[in-house]
C-alpha cells in the first residue's frame, strides 16, 4: 500500500499547533478548525475582531495587453468596468453553465488582474483559464508567493490601523490598495467572508508569522481571537454566502444559486453565456433558498428535503446560528416553491422534522 500524500501546510502551521488548535484535513491542507471553540470564535468576530489564516486560498494572476479581455472572457462579471484598486465577486464557469469555482477578481493595473480562488480548486482553475487563453495575455499560478490573513469584525479596522500607515478608512468595501503592514509589503483588501467589516492581508510567506503575531498583539485590547474554519463556516452561512462544493459546483449554475447578479449578459461573449441564456429563457427548475428549523434538530449538508411529504430537494449547508440562536441552512427546492414562507420537512435520522423557508441573508450587520 502506498502512503497517503502529505497534507499541505500554510506558513502559520507551527503557530496553530503551538496555540493548541484542533487541526483537520481540509481538501488536502492541514488547517485549524477551531482554537477555543467555534461559538467563542464566532462571537469574537461578530462583537469585536478575529483573525483567520486563509493562506491555503489560491492566487492566479493575469498580465499583458489583453489581460482584461481574457479575464472578462473566463468570468461572469464585468471585468472591463472595474477601476484600478477595485475588486468584485465572480464565477468561473464551464460551457454548460456550471461552476468551475467562485472567485474574487482584483484590478491591479490596466494590464494586471489578481484572482483569489478556492484552495481545493486552484490548480483546476489555473488550467481552466490557461486552456481558454486565446489573447495576448499571460496566466501565472502565484499561490506560492502569497500568504493571506483575514482580520474580521467591528474592531478589525482599529486593529489593523495600528500596523500600517495606509488610511484604512479610505479603502471602500470591495476595494484594495498596495502598501505595507508591519513594515512588510502587502496587498490590503476590504472584502471579507463573514458578514462583518474586515481586511485581507496578502503578503510573502516569510512575513506571515510576524504579521499574525503583531495583529494578535494589536487586537488584544479588543479581545481578538484566532479563528478556525469552523467559525468561518458559521459566519458565512449566517451572512448568506455560498460555499463551493455546497451551494455551488459543476452541476449548478449561477441562476439556480441566486447569483444572477454576478452574471453580466450584456458584456458580450463569455464562457457559459449561451447555456445561461437558454436556462434564463426556459426558466430554472430549482433554486437555492434559506430555511430555519421549527422542530428539534439540525438540517445538515446532504439531508433530504420534503414538500408535502415527498422528496423535493436537499440541504447544501446547515448549522446552528450562534448569533441568532436558531438552526439555519440552505437547500435546493423546485423553483416555483423556493420562496420564503414555505413549510418543508427535513429528514433527520429517518424522521421528517418541520422547517420553513426564510429570506437570506439570515444575519445583516448594522451599518
Amino acid at each position: 500500500m502506498s502512503a497517503a500524500p502529505a497534507l499541505k501546510t500554510t506558513p502559520l502551521n507551527s503557530i496553530h499547533r503551538a496555540l493548541g488548535a484542533r487541526m483537520v484535513d481540509f481538501g488536502g491542507w492541514d488547517m485549524p478548525v477551531q482554537y477555543t471553540g467555534i461559538i467563542d470564535e464566532h462571537h469574537a468576530v461578530r462583537r469585536a475582531v478575529g483573525i483567520f489564516d486563509v493562506s491555503h486560498m489560491g492566487e492566479i494572476e493575469i498580465h499583458g495587453p489583453e489581460a482584461a479581455k481574457l479575464a472578462d472572457f473566463v468570468t461572469t462579471n464585468a471585468v472591463h468596468k472595474l477601476k484600478i484598486g477595485q475588486a468584485h465577486y465572480s464565477g468561473l464557469l464551464y460551457q454548460h453553465g456550471g461552476f468551475v469555482d467562485d472567485i474574487l477578481v482584483h484590478k491591479v493595473a490596466e494590464d494586471h488582474y489578481f484572482l483569489c480562488v478556492n484552495a481545493s480548486n486552484q490548480e483546476k482553475d489555473f488550467e481552466h483559464i490557461r486552456s481558454l487563453n486565446r489573447f495576448d495575455a499571460r496566466v501565472d499560478f502565484s499561490s506560492g508567493r502569497y500568504a493571506q490573513l483575514a482580520i474580521q469584525g467591528p474592531k478589525a479596522r482599529d486593529t489593523v490601523q495600528k500596523l500600517t500607515s495606509v488610511d484604512l478608512a479610505a479603502i471602500r468595501y470591495y476595494w484594495f490598495t498596495d502598501g505595507e503592514v508591519c513594515a512588510a509589503p502587502a496587498r490590503i483588501a476590504r472584502t471579507g467572508y463573514t458578514g462583518e467589516d474586515g481586511f485581507e492581508i496578502y503578503a510573502a510567506h516569510a512575513h506571515a508569522a510576524r504579521i499574525w503575531n503583531e495583529v494578535l498583539q494589536a487586537g488584544a485590547e479588543f479581545g481578538i481571537k484566532p479563528c478556525g474554519l469552523g467559525a468561518r463556516n458559521t459566519l458565512r452561512l449566517e451572512a448568506g454566502m455560498a460555499l463551493y462544493g455546497h451551494e455551488i459546483d459543476a452541476s449548478i449554475s449561477p441562476l439556480e444559486a441566486g447569483l444572477e447578479w454576478i452574471v453580466k449578459f450584456d458584456k458580450g461573449e463569455f464562457v457559459g453565456r449561451e447555456a445561461l441564456l437558454r436556462q434564463k429563457e426556459n426558466g430554472v427548475k430549482r433554486k437555492l433558498v434559506g430555511f430555519e428549523m421549527l422542530g428539534r434538530g439540525i438540517g445538515r449538508d446532504g439531508y433530504e428535503v420534503l414538500l408535502n411529504g415527498s422528496p423535493a430537494g436537499w440541504v447544501t449547508s446547515g448549522s446552528p446560528s450562534p448569533t441568532l440562536n436558531r438552526n439555519i441552512g440552505f437547500c435546493y427546492l423546485p423553483a416555483d416553491r423556493a420562496q420564503p414562507g414555505k413549510a418543508i420537512q427535513i429528514m433527520i435520522r429517518n424522521q421528517p422534522v418541520d422547517a420553513v423557508t426564510v429570506p437570506t441573508p439570515f444575519y445583516k450587520r448594522a451599518k
